[in-house]
Order: C-alpha cells, then sequence, then structure tokens
C-alpha cells in the first residue's frame, strides 16, 4: 500500500469541516467513514514537509480515469468552495477524498457513484505547499 502523506494543519481543517456538515447533516455517513479511514492512514507532517509531488487541499492535478481513459484537471477544495462549472471537487466526494495524500503517479482503486473505478494521477499542477501558500 502507498504511503499517504498530509499536512497537520489540511487535517484538522478537514476534521473541521466534516463536524460541520453532520452538525449541519449535509454529509452522508459513508462519506465520513471513508475520509476518516483515509485521515487515519496518513502520515501527518507539518505543511512545510509536504513534498511537492502529493495531492494536498487546494491542489490542482490532472488525473486519468483508467477504466474510461478520461482524463480531467481537478482542484480539491473544501465543501464551501466546491464548484463543479469550475473543476473544484469537494473533499467530501468519493474522487477527491481517494486523492488526497497521494502522489503523481499513484494509481488508486477506489468506489465512486458509478462503481469500482482505477485512477492516476497524471501530475500536480499546481500545489500550494510547493508555492509557498501555507495559508490556503
Amino acid at each position: 500500500m502507498k504511503e499517504l502523506i498530509l499536512s497537520n494543519l489540511d487535517v484538522t481543517r478537514i476534521r473541521k469541516a466534516i463536524d460541520n456538515a453532520v452538525r449541519q447533516k449535509k454529509i452522508r455517513s459513508e462519506e465520513v467513514s471513508n475520509l476518516l479511514t483515509e485521515l487515519s492512514k496518513a502520515k501527518v507532517v507539518a505543511p512545510e514537509e509536504i513534498p511537492g509531488d502529493v495531492v494536498t487541499m487546494n491542489s490542482i492535478v490532472s488525473v486519468s480515469f483508467l477504466n474510461t481513459k478520461k482524463t480531467i484537471q481537478i482542484q480539491l477544495v473544501y465543501p464551501d468552495m466546491a464548484n463543479f462549472r469550475e473543476n473544484k471537487i469537494s473533499i467530501f466526494s468519493p474522487v477527491a477524498t481517494a486523492l488526497i495524500g497521494y502522489k503523481a503517479g499513484d494509481e488508486i482503486e477506489w468506489i465512486v457513484p458509478s462503481g469500482l473505478t482505477s485512477i492516476k494521477i497524471e501530475k500536480i499542477i499546481y500545489q500550494p505547499e510547493a508555492a509557498g501558500d501555507f495559508d490556503l
């Protein structure tokens, strides 16, 4: 299994977003469970220690869905910033949950609404930590 790496800032903010969504009943228990499982598996480090090829919150990444050969560019965002038309995908979505903490080149099998799919992280186009944007 590949190692997930997350910044302590992202983990804190994701947990806060989960707590808020649970209180407001805006997240399904399955989504909570999947995301918390991913967070629990991760190596947590300071934002300055995140390698530049890791998908973090607010990263813009190019991903391929190996089952369909479709490649898209998305940005992982917190739920209040999600905008499907702008390819800003909430961390609560199955695709974002699957990607967070993995590296460029990694292939991940994940269950999305259409079923089991294989996702490959083609490249990191923008990563806040690599750009020195530690407060996003």
